[in-house]
């Protein structure tokens, strides 16, 4: 039985309607269900709910890419369309770019319905140097788009729409800020896909639903089960047979796409939450995903740009089930920039080789440490004697992981060590456990999968490490490869 906050839907029909074209190919068993008049609906009926409720507190927990961005641009499109709507509406997204495609999917809805919207481009808002796309209607109200940060919510009164509010770098703050702005009227949309239980996101759906609702929340939860059975699978493949007819997922019926879906995950753990509305378990990850949000590099940031820092190297040792992952960090001004991220799996002991020794042979590259653990001993005393101290073997026992492990989550508190948004790494990352034995020894332990085994945390862990345990200046003296190749000169003398 759901609370009574929880808003129900319609589902879908498994029989073939009349308005399906008679040379649709595609493999789905589910349709959205037609109007009385036989007519295809254009939303979904999630969608549908979401764009016309009236209720002025609306929350969602949700899978990934089911339309709810474009939805709630039609959702504000209707509202402002209206000659007598007086309302602002302040709209926060995750980064500038889906802030800039907010207002042109809120354009096209109100150009269809003859709203009048003029798009202002991005705009200065406040003597902060706050700014935001702006698109302006007819009857004068404006929607403004922002990107994630919460200040740029302070001061304004109207609507707020939070978009992937999870994934706000302080989603708690963010919502005390947009709270106040509705207290002359106006309405608060918050959507997103979960960011681990401990997230403000989740903490407001269970207080809703457990706790009595205070806020006074409609509340959504949208699985990507959930869409399928509603027609999402049909209104996909009609889209992909015209843009791409030999698309494979314009075969397959709602099980096959599921699957697909799923096995294209970085783990089991990230399709639950990203899909699934299944939030992370925080208690027991030890690098929470506040930590991982912290660091990660702006979108379209050129994060592989070396500088003229120092650089250091981890390297984590696989062959066959376990990736080989070489993590390349320049340290500058007390932060560590991740610079270079490399993953090798099934690839011949020579094949790893030579890309080590090519990232050895990067200016300012002062010192590597190599898992030593298992088969990694051999390809250690390769390096080490080619390039002495320069590089280090880490055997990997209990007490050294935890050596490791600790002042990687350090640099991450202290937001000084920056990473690529990778789902692969996030997963990596957010796999490590930290376990107490019966005889009180702490141990990190990490499931295995397809991907590895925590592989791109070690790596990252061993850079860290490079790094602690390089000091003083540096000269260096050419030596010869296993071919005979001599390398680069640099100055290269460990202290």
């Amino acid at each position: 039985m759901k609370p009574d906050c929880d808003i129900l839907y319609d589902r879908g029909t498994t029989e073939r309607p009349a308005y399906v074209p008679a040379g649709f190919a595609g493999g789905c068993r589910v349709f959205p269900q037609p109007h009385g008049d036989g007519r295809e609906p254009f939303f979904l009926p999630y969608q549908q709910a979401w764009a016309q409720d009236p209720h002025i507190m609306l929350i969602a927990e949700k899978s990934r890419q089911i339309g709810w961005t474009w939805t709630s641009a039609h959702g504000l499109a209707r509202r402002h369309a209206m000659q007598d709507y007086a309302l602002d509406t302040w709209g926060t997204s995750r980064d500038d770019l889906q802030a800039m495609l907010a207002v042109q999917d809120c354009k096209a809805f109100a150009d269809i319905l003859h709203g009048g919207a003029e798009d202002l481009g991005q705009k200065v808002l406040d003597a902060r140097g706050s700014s935001g796309h702006v698109l302006k209607f007819a009857n004068g109200t404006i929607y403004y788009s922002l990107s994630s940060n919460p200040d740029a919510q302070a001061g304004k009164r109207g609507n707020r729409v939070a978009d992937e509010f999870a994934l706000n770098k302080a989603p708690r703050q963010l919502y005390g800020i947009m709270e106040p702005g509705v207290t002359w009227g106006g309405f608060i949309w918050v959507f997103s896909t979960h960011r681990g239980s401990a997230n403000y996101h989740n903490q407001l759906i269970q207080e809703a639903r457990h706790k009595g609702n205070p806020k006074g929340w409609h509340v959504y939860r949208v699985t990507l089960q959930d869409a399928l059975d509603c027609g999402f699978l049909y209104k996909l493949q009609a889209k992909l047979a015209k843009a791409n007819p030999d698309d494979p997922r314009v075969a397959m019926d709602e099980q096959a796409y599921f699957d697909f879906v799923k096995s294209k995950a970085a783990d089991d753990e990230t399709f639950a939450q990203e899909y699934m509305c299944v939030p992370s378990d925080d208690a027991s990850a030890f690098i929470s995903y506040d930590l991982l949000d912290g660091n990660k590099y702006t979108p379209g940031l050129d994060w592989e740009k070396i500088g003229t820092g120092d650089l250091y190297m981890g390297v984590d040792i696989g062959r066959r089930r376990d990736l080989t992952v070489f993590w390349l960090v320049e340290h500058v001004s007390g932060t560590y920039f991740t610079r270079r991220l490399i993953r090798m799996q099934n690839q011949t002991f020579s094949a790893q080789e030579k890309v080590f020794h090519e990232l050895m042979e990067t200016p300012n590259l002062r010192r590597a440490c190599i898992d030593e653990t298992g088969i990694g001993m051999q390809f250690v005393e390769r390096a080490v004697e080619m390039y002495g101290s320069r590089a280090e073997g880490v055997m990997f026992t209990g007490q050294v992981k935890e050596s490791l492990a600790y002042p990687l989550k350090a640099a991450l508190e202290d937001r000084t060590f920056k990473i690529p948004d990778d789902d692969k790494v996030i997963a990596a990352f957010r796999s490590i456990r930290k376990e107490t034995t019966a005889a009180g020894n702490i141990r990190f332990v990490a499931e295995h999968t397809e991907d590895g085994h925590a592989d791109e945390f070690w790596a990252a862990a061993l850079a860290k490490h490079a790094a602690a345990t390089s000091s003083g200046p540096f000269h260096y003296r050419p030596v010869a490869t296993a071919t005979g190749r001599n390398l680069q000169q640099r100055s290269v003398h460990m202290a």
